[in-house]
């Protein structure tokens, strides 16, 4: 199995990304396609997982008021319980951590939250809805 993470440097990788978003987000969950690409793109850290050197998840981070604000974080169903989205997390901390960030956040899927808990974050929040899908805040020291 050959899994690299690669942070997104090249115009043609973030297109990888956002087909791998609108597949995941627009597609599959329903959020509005005008709201999935929105005015943070050029803010944030993009990455790309690779699966046998195809781009099979993505995710980014950006620096929200000095706190990691990881976003996007998908992976197509086909490649899900493989521990990609582990690997798409950690490298998102890594660039946090890289930028003197010292604490991360999130808004998860409730469906998700047994594996952020896994990976140290803690729901801090009610539940509340973000395109019409259910959320909880998270937060992990780094």
């Amino acid at each position: 199995m050959e899994v690299e993470v690669k942070r997104i440097t090249l115009p043609e990788d973030l297109e990888h990304a956002y087909r791998i978003r609108k597949k995941v987000f627009v597609e599959e969950q329903g959020v509005a396609a005008e709201v999935e690409i929105d005015e943070h793109e050029s803010q944030a850290d993009h990455i790309l997982v690779y699966y046998e050197g195809e781009p099979v998840g993505t995710s980014r981070v950006r620096n929200v008021d000095g706190v990691a604000k990881l976003e996007r974080i998908c992976l197509l169903p086909t490649h899900r319980k493989h521990g990609l989205g582990r690997l798409l997390v950690s490298e998102l901390e890594a660039i946090a951590r890289e930028k003197g960030l010292k604490k991360a956040k999130l808004h998860g899927q409730v469906q998700a939250k047994a594996f952020y808990e896994k990976l140290g974050y803690t729901a801090v929040s009610d539940v509340f809805i973000e395109e019409d899908i259910p959320h909880l805040l998270f937060v992990k020291e780094l």
